[in-house]
């Protein structure tokens, strides 16, 4: 097994605002794994939350499960191995993948097909951030004119309160008054219990389907007051990381929302799926800073899904991957063999280990 990290610049069209903070240009990590002559490829965004906020802390991360001696393990073996040495799941995510997209290439087929998932049918969400009403304005209408978009996520949670949220989001209203487009809302974690009260009503009155993580994670405590009161679904998404954070909230929420850097790939991504409709609770897909690669992956999954907001690649320039198109408003999976996504060969300079 040869397994290579490659460093990649992600330039973005427009720098992301959300409750924490701003997300501009950033270095992902991107996974080639050879065997039998077959290539399998893997991303991972950093992240602090993920336990690795640089893409040196992700290869170092990589290399520590490399040195444990992959050689002759099974794709099950590694992904125990990674969670017995406790690899931070955005670092294990990228080899995850890459061992799903060379396992399905193996088999010569598309990844949603050895999943025993069909293609999506859910477009996929476009995420505006917390931005002034007249940026709104003027993007509203770049996101939406003549792309196909169908859905807009827009987040919530500013730092300068409810009042700058419903200012802002009032605009969207005004903007995507004259497109038939459905509306959601993610707060990041950034209202209390009273403004979460305050503003899920009165976003019901402004066509929204539902509202994502509206109270900070560490703040689950007062999830079943909001659930008791809620006239919006509830998805948690920062207070869901893993399969087994589900049981906890499963009675005070409608769903949850996986991240592949979350859950450590798709193996935690299909622990998650199972378990989430074990507990009768919807599901959704979203994504972090990523390229088409990780992309291709989550879009083999979304398909059994409720929710999409597979959209980070879009907002690249350029994309320095493909493999996660947009057709009819949907990321769609390609039929070809593994998920898909791979990096463009101009982006294969290897780091050092």
């Amino acid at each position: 097994m040869k397994i290579e990290l490659h460093k990649v610049l992600l330039k973005k069209r427009f720098p992301l605002a959300i409750s924490r903070g701003v997300r501009g240009d950033s270095y992902n990590i991107f996974v080639s794994i050879t065997q039998e002559g077959i290539t399998g490829w893997g991303e991972s965004a950093p992240g602090k939350n993920e336990n690795a906020d640089s893409p040196e802390a992700v290869s170092a991360e990589i290399q520590r499960l490399i040195a444990s001696g992959l050689d002759g393990l099974s794709h099950h073996e590694i992904v125990a191995r990674a969670r017995q040495l406790a690899i931070a799941s955005c670092a294990f995510a990228a080899v995850d993948i890459a061992l799903w997209d060379w396992k399905a290439k193996k088999a010569q087929m598309p990844l949603y097909q050895l999943l025993g998932f069909p293609k999506p049918k859910t477009p996929t969400s476009v995420t505006i951030g917390i931005n002034p009403p007249e940026v709104v304005a003027k993007r509203v209408p770049l996101l939406l004119e003549g792309t196909g978009v169908q859905s807009l996520k827009i987040k919530l949670g500013s730092p300068e309160g409810i009042e700058a949220d419903k200012v802002m989001f009032e605009q969207v209203v005004k903007s995507t008054a004259n497109y038939p487009v459905k509306i959601r809302v993610d707060a990041n974690g950034g209202w209390t219990l009273d403004q979460a009260l305050e503003m899920i009503p009165w976003l019901a009155e402004r066509r929204v389907d539902y509202v994502e993580q509206p109270l900070k994670e560490g703040d689950e405590g007062n999830l079943p007051a909001l659930f008791a009161q809620s006239v919006l679904p509830i998805y948690v998404d920062e207070s869901c990381r893993f399969a087994e954070d589900i049981p906890k909230w499963a009675h005070a929420v409608h769903g949850v929302n996986m991240k592949l850097m979350k859950c450590g790939g798709i193996s935690g991504a299909l622990d998650i799926i199972a378990t989430a409709k074990a507990f009768g609770l919807k599901t959704m897909i979203g994504c972090m800073s990523e390229s088409s690669v990780a992309i291709a992956a989550s879009a083999a999954l979304s398909g059994v899904l409720d929710h999409i907001d597979l959209d980070s690649h879009y907002n690249l320039n350029p994309d320095p991957a493909t493999g996660a198109p947009m057709v009819d408003g949907i990321t769609m999976p390609t039929d070809r063999p593994g998920h898909g996504g791979e990096l463009n060969p101009s982006h294969y300079a290897t780091t050092p280990s």
